[in-house]
């Protein structure tokens, strides 16, 4: 059956570096779950982390009363992971491009970059407060998985 549900888990964490590491173990687990390869694994977990980055540092400017949320699901086609923040929002179009001449020397601003790299859609939707990044892998071919 497409898109049935195989394993679901949500949570909420403090915005700290600790909570980051959390999400990123759990995106790991999933994604060795849904039977992705050994190469692509760390990519995912790599882009969730730079979500759980963002919401943590960006988003929620590491204020100790908000949280972040983080689910994470897996179906016959895909893993799909939602990250969000409590913060003042984000406009994804005003996000600079880390390739562009003037942004090449940097240190941030390479996040999004890397998650659009690594997940096959990245998709934000504006909360009040906060923003929801929903990060997707397909599963191509589907792949066993639990």
């Amino acid at each position: 059956m497409a898109d049935s549900i195989t394993s679901r888990v949500s949570f909420t964490l403090d915005s700290s570096l600790e909570s980051v590491d959390k999400v990123e173990q759990t995106a790991e687990q999933y994604a060795k779950q849904a039977g992705f390869d050994e190469d692509t694994v760390p990519h995912i977990a790599m882009a969730v982390r730079e979500a759980a980055v963002n919401a943590v540092l960006h988003g929620n400017a590491y204020d100790k009363h908000k949280r972040i949320h983080a689910a994470f699901e897996t179906t016959s086609d895909s893993l799909i992971i939602r990250i969000s923040d409590e913060g003042p929002g984000l406009d994804p179009e005003g996000i600079p491009d880390p390739l562009a001449p003037e942004n090449i020397l940097r240190g941030s601003g390479r996040g999004i970059f890397l998650i659009r790299a690594f997940m096959d859609e990245v998709n934000f939707r504006q909360l009040n407060p906060g923003t929801e990044m929903t990060l997707i892998k397909h599963r191509t071919p589907a792949q066993p998985g639990t």
